[in-house]
């Protein structure tokens, strides 16, 4: 059923049921989502985003003003990225512990909810958020080596990444200290290796040779997804587990919403990294990770040095890379279709978890958010 219904959405309370639609649109999934879980959670990490400390780091950002640092288009999106919406795994933790419900085996502090949340689950979510923009901060850290003169003064992008470090430093240890106070050593078991998964994903998507090749790396689809997991997915499939666990739900459960999480966020990675080709817009060529899915299943298919030829005919004076040239010849393949494929067979094992759950608002939410994901024009 759940296979079938992929390409449509869902609405009610009574069961899963189709729309002839293609289903609402993102902005309006993540803002019904968060009326279900009573929970602005786009200011899901203020009381963390606005605390003196980093009101003061904030200041010292403002003097990267007129460089290129990326920690300045990280400080941006806290504020302006809506479209992708940056509380998701936030959001996403909620439903999925509204969905579940209480424990019937923990009846003592059921008192302790708000709209079918536990405050340690809300807890959670937040704790959550920070070690995800903790991360991001950290990935703004900028190789000085590699930098141009037109990137900005190098003590200004020295500073910022004195910035970057200190300031992710801050999210990250403010993060620990909240998973102590939840007092659950299993979740903080849970959390604490979800940390290593990233460290050990960021390590390997930077981990590239000083090669000629070392544009893209030389990896299938399979190992693209153990990378892209690490990366990617840990982070939230674990939170979801450590909610089930807050709540005392049973291992069926808690590995139903791992599952949910996974399968979730790789979709939504694959309809990331698809999105420079099947934009319907597209007169100017968006620049796109030549590690992305479309262009590691484009590989598989073309073989690798046929890849890397293309790679070097899309490359003009200067080494500037020609990406609408790339994106033809990728799109000309079987790389996009197949990536599509892969998004949607994330999306129904995702929907495929939330079948152990009972029907209710927040469930039929995360589904639509599957839906969301796996929309294409």
């Amino acid at each position: 059923m759940w296979g079938a219904l992929l390409r449509r959405g869902v609405r009610g309370t009574g069961g899963l049921r189709c729309q002839s639609s293609g289903g609402p649109p993102w902005s309006q999934v993540v803002s019904e989502a968060e009326k279900i879980v009573g929970y602005p959670t786009s200011f899901m990490s203020l009381r963390c985003l606005l605390s003196d400390e980093l009101s003061n780091i904030a200041m010292q950002v403002r003097k990267l003003v007129g460089t290129k640092h990326p920690l300045l288009d990280t400080a941006r999106g806290f504020v302006y990225d809506s479209r992708n919406n940056l509380q998701m795994r936030g959001l996403v933790i909620l439903l999925i512990s509204k969905a579940a419900g209480p424990s019937t085996t923990e009846i003592s502090f059921q008192h302790d909810m708000v709209s079918g949340i536990y405050s340690s689950q809300r807890s959670l979510a937040e704790i959550t958020e920070l070690i995800h923009t903790a991360f991001l901060v950290h990935r703004g850290i900028v190789n000085i080596g590699e930098l141009k003169s037109c990137d900005g003064p190098l003590k200004d992008m020295q500073f910022g990444n004195k910035m970057a470090v200190l300031s992710g430093d801050f999210l990250l240890a403010n993060a620990c200290t909240s998973l102590a106070q939840l007092q659950n050593t299993k979740v903080v078991e849970l959390i604490s290796s979800a940390i290593g998964d990233l460290v050990q994903g960021i390590y390997y998507e930077n981990s590239k040779s000083s090669e000629e090749n070392c544009l893209t790396d030389d990896i299938g689809i399979s190992r693209w997804k153990e990378q892209v997991f690490l990366s990617h997915s840990a982070l939230l499939a674990k939170s979801c587990q450590a909610a089930m666990e807050l709540a005392k739900h049973s291992a069926e459960i808690q590995d139903m919403a791992f599952q949910y999480g996974k399968h979730m966020s790789m979709s939504h990675k694959l309809h990331s990294d698809l999105q420079p080709f099947v934009k319907e817009s597209s007169s100017d060529a968006t620049a796109f990770s030549l590690n992305s899915a479309p262009a590691i299943l484009h590989q598989e298919f073309l073989g690798r040095e046929a890849w890397l030829k293309q790679i070097r005919e899309a490359q003009g004076k200067g080494n500037i890379m020609d990406y609408k040239k790339l994106q033809e010849a990728i799109k000309a393949g079987k790389g996009v279709t197949s990536a599509i494929d892969l998004c949607r067979c994330h999306g129904n094992r995702a929907l495929a978890a939330l079948e152990r759950f009972p029907p209710s608002e927040a469930r039929d939410a995360l589904a639509n958010i599957v839906y969301a994901m796996s929309r294409f024009p």
